[in-house]
């Protein structure tokens, strides 16, 4: 128990399937999950159905990850998550704290802080980061270090900052229409296709096939090393065929769709760029796209518009009633930016990256 008279942390149980006797605090948690981003966002884009989200819960060689709900007078109204990564003597601790927003003014946030900070003490991390939603609002602004966006003083950034966290980048969420004509896709594809003769576009759905797991798990493990930082720190992972299959099973054990596409140089059979899309089982809902990346010695080829392009004018067939995709970048990734807007994703919100260094 905390100090605030009826309020719980009680650690979550993660059920073994979604069917099982004590699954009820794993369900009930996901539903508010999604009740507090809807309050957030204003849509329905982030809701994922309790079976889809357990396997993300499944205990890893990779990280350890800790979990409460938030209990008040008997009902959960939020949750609170602290991520240990486990390699290389990680320092880092990843969190969130999600309330609804009828529980905010009562303390409970800065107690869960507190156990946060507890808990990342207790195992040996200094540096906590985590990320939330701003959405747009009149009033004062906060800018990062790079320069790169903004984002309202609004309650959540007064939260950070009384806490004693600094915001080190701004993250732009896009939403690309998925009922709109693709003509500028099919423009866009044809152009990358003149300018990559080198190459050509390999897809597959997880799990990854055989053949394509070694150049896969190389191109995951730069997502932390190539992609722009800012001041937040990550550390290098080490990706290999365990972990590939480790990484796909979280989408294929729960019906989800993971499409990969990926540019292969024609010469070497080296992987050298990817994009991932990803939808759930009601494939009438928003899709994600996720990781992109091209391998910074095949850079200046026009692949991340390539692999983006033909991703998207596949997942017509995949997901035909999906009606968007939405994605995050750093604001001061131009190169990526402008190729989501040349594609045409369209900004429709802003995350602020906040870090803290303990003493």
């Amino acid at each position: 128990m905390n100090t605030l008279t009826s309020v719980d942390f009680r650690p979550l149980l993660v059920p073994a399937t979604i069917d099982a006797p004590d699954a009820a605090d794993f369900v009930e948690m996901v539903h508010v999950r999604n009740r507090i981003y809807r309050e957030i966002s204003g849509h329905d884009d982030h809701r994922i159905a309790p079976d889809e989200l357990l396997p993300h819960y499944r205990v890893t060689e990779y990280e350890r990850r800790l979990a409460w709900v938030i209990v008040d007078d008997g009902a959960i109204i939020g949750r609170i998550g602290v991520d240990l990564p486990l390699e290389n003597d990680s320092k880092v601790a990843f969190w969130l704290i999600e309330l609804l927003r009828d529980a905010w003014g009562r303390g409970i946030g800065s107690a869960a802080h507190d156990l946060v900070e507890q808990v990342a003490r207790e195992n040996g991390r200094s540096v906590l980061q985590s990320w939330a939603e701003h959405p747009e609002a009149p009033g004062p602004r906060l800018a990062p270090p790079t320069g790169f966006g903004e984002i309202p003083r609004d309650h959540a950034a007064r939260f950070f900052l009384s806490h004693g966290y600094a915001l080190e980048q701004v993250e732009r969420n896009s939403a690309f229409d998925l009922t709109a004509p693709f003509r500028t896709v099919e423009r866009l594809l044809a152009e990358a296709e003149a300018a990559s003769g080198d190459y050509r576009v390999v897809q597959w759905f997880a799990p990854t096939p055989p053949e394509y797991v070694d150049g896969y798990a190389w191109m995951k493990s730069r997502m932390v090393t190539d992609a722009p930082a800012a001041g937040l720190e990550f550390d290098e992972e080490t990706w290999d065929a365990a972990r590939i299959a480790e990484h796909d099973a979280v989408y294929t054990d729960s019906g989800r769709t993971l499409q990969v596409t990926a540019a292969q140089h024609i010469a070497t059979g080296e992987l050298c760029a990817f994009n991932e899309l990803v939808v759930g089982k009601d494939r009438t809902e928003a899709s994600h796209q996720e990781d992109t990346l091209v391998l910074k010695h095949h850079r200046g080829h026009k692949l991340g518009t390539l692999v983006k392009c033909a991703g998207l004018l596949s997942w017509r067939d995949v997901a035909p009633l999906s009606p968007r995709v939405i994605t995050y970048n750093a604001e001061e990734n131009r190169p990526m930016l402008d190729i989501n807007e040349a594609i045409g994703f369209a900004p429709i919100a802003y995350e602020g990256a906040w870090k803290k260094v303990l003493t």
